[in-house]
């Protein structure tokens, strides 16, 4: 088995057993827990989970070639539509314990089993909150390096820009996962994305986008970044 870090995104790694293909995976800051049945292996007195990119919206833009992924060791994350933790959790991997990913989540019935990653994940801070309602939550969240965002929601890149405008810091970057169906399900795909990508990118600049196909339909990966003076 061999375990490489990716060249390009501190605390991605890819793992490589007998059977050849290298899988995707995050150093393991739980060791001995998992958090929706992947697969655990160690290498080198390091604990590793494999990242599923089908279970994975970053996964699969990972996969698909993004050209940056702006999370590292101690980033302040604000994660809007976190589930049940799948995602946060691997994202929980990256910044480390000195690092910190605010879950917004509105559906008590994820949040529930959020709150169990969360009890063994000290860089977890579970909130149920509505994301387009910021008052809601501002005052349990600092200003943040990071906002990543998978909701399901015509209004989507709204609440995007509503949060980046209250949390994000001045050199902050944002990752937002469009979902196409959740916006007009009448429209090709790509229309929308282009036509959100457009409102996103009168605030933003946009870095990079990527079409999540085939672990996702009708998905897209936009990269973002504030403006540079």
């Amino acid at each position: 088995m061999q375990v490489n870090e990716d060249e390009n995104f501190e605390g991605v790694y890819w793992i490589e057993l007998e059977e050849g293909k290298p899988k995707l995976a995050t150093k393991n800051l739980s060791p001995g827990n998992q958090v929706y049945d992947e697969k655990l292996v160690e290498y080198e007195n390091d604990e590793y989970r494999f990242w599923d990119p089908y279970r994975s919206k970053l996964g699969s833009a990972v996969l698909r070639g993004i050209k940056d992924v702006p999370i590292n060791k101690g980033s302040k994350i604000l994660y809007l539509g976190a589930a049940s933790g799948t995602t946060a959790s691997h994202v929980s991997d990256i910044v480390g314990p000195k690092g910190m990913v605010y879950c917004v989540e509105i559906s008590s019935r994820p949040l529930r089993d959020l709150l169990v990653t969360s009890e063994e994940r000290p860089n977890m801070a579970p909130i149920l909150a509505d994301a387009q309602k910021v008052g809601e939550y501002r005052a349990s969240i600092e200003q943040v390096d990071v906002i990543y965002q998978d909701v399901a929601h015509p209004e989507q890149t709204n609440i995007a820009l509503k949060n980046i405008r209250t949390f994000l810091k001045d050199e902050g970057s944002c990752l937002i996962a469009l979902k196409a169906r959740s916006i007009d399900v009448t429209k090709d795909p790509r229309t929308i994305f282009r036509e959100e990508m457009e409102k996103l990118e009168e605030e933003m600049e946009i870095v990079d986008s990527k079409l999540l196909d085939p672990y996702e339909e009708d998905h897209a990966m936009v990269l973002l970044k504030n403006y540079s003076e």
